[in-house]
């Protein structure tokens, strides 16, 4: 498995959904409608989702996404390697228009995320990995075309910290009283704690990029919210653990809804 050339497609994919989105994103008609759970679904969410599809069909390796068609798990285990897709992270997020909202993109090989691709299209932002070259943020992504030339213009994750102070990241939508607890405990344990609320994958990225040292989450989470931005987090250092069985999160479940989690 060529993890590079599938890289390189999976970035080509999430840029074009990207600017699907953002052309949607800058008219302001959004045609939000509801799913079956109450969450919002755009007309971004489905060009974003054709779009990206367009590009891993050529892969023929299967996709689970949010916005496909709901695949069987008797289907689904057979599949020892399979793309696991959320062509908007953040659809509430996208809606209020504070472009704290994702393309989220990854490659899963016997449940373990060995590829991941977020993109932020409001601020053209670019974070890319596979479990052979590490982690890298982008944020010139105009006028390249290759792995190389995206590499060679990005910086490897993380960065260097500045500052001392333990940092926290957290939901914008779902700050649920357990975390604010773990919160809590931190601050008693640290003496001071600074808490920075995001939406979407970015709070994996913030981990992966060494702004933040954790991200607690205890409250739902699907497969395709995650599995890029612990792609991204492990091959920058970082471990994404189940509460649990208290070991790394595993893909392509049975049941798609994720454990709690902690990103440190």
């Amino acid at each position: 498995m060529d993890l590079n050339r599938l890289l390189e497609t999976a970035i080509k994919a999430s840029l074009s959904a990207g600017e699907k989105i953002m052309h949607i994103y800058e008219t302001g008609d959004f045609g939000v409608d509801y799913k079956s759970d109450d969450s919002p679904l755009t007309k971004a969410d489905i060009a974003s989702h054709n779009e990206i599809m367009r590009f891993l069909k050529e892969t023929e390796i299967p996709v689970l996404s949010e916005e496909g068609k709901e695949l069987s798990y008797e289907e689904r285990k057979k599949w020892d390697t399979l793309w696991i897709v959320d062509p908007i992270d953040g659809t509430k997020e996208f809606i209020k228009k504070n472009g704290e909202f994702t393309v989220n993109i990854a490659l899963v090989k016997d449940q373990s995320p060995v590829l991941g691709v977020i993109y932020v299209p409001a601020l053209q932002e670019l974070y890319f990995s596979t479990v052979e070259i590490g982690a890298y943020k982008c944020t010139g992504i105009s006028g390249y075309d290759t792995l190389e030339e995206w590499k060679s213009a990005s910086a490897r994750l993380p960065l260097k910290r500045d500052g001392e102070v333990y940092t926290v990241v957290a939901s914008r939508s779902h700050l649920s009283p357990e975390t604010k607890d773990f919160i809590d405990a931190l601050t008693e344990k640290h003496g001071q704690v600074e808490t920075i609320s995001k939406g979407s994958s970015l709070k994996l990225c913030m981990v992966a990029e060494g702004v933040a040292d954790c991200y607690p989450r205890f409250a739902p989470t699907m497969e395709w919210d995650t599995a890029a931005g612990q792609a991204i987090c492990e091959h920058a250092g970082f471990k994404v653990i189940d509460y649990t069985t208290k070991e790394e999160m595993k893909y392509n479940r049975e049941n798609l809804l994720n454990n709690w989690f902690l990103v440190n």
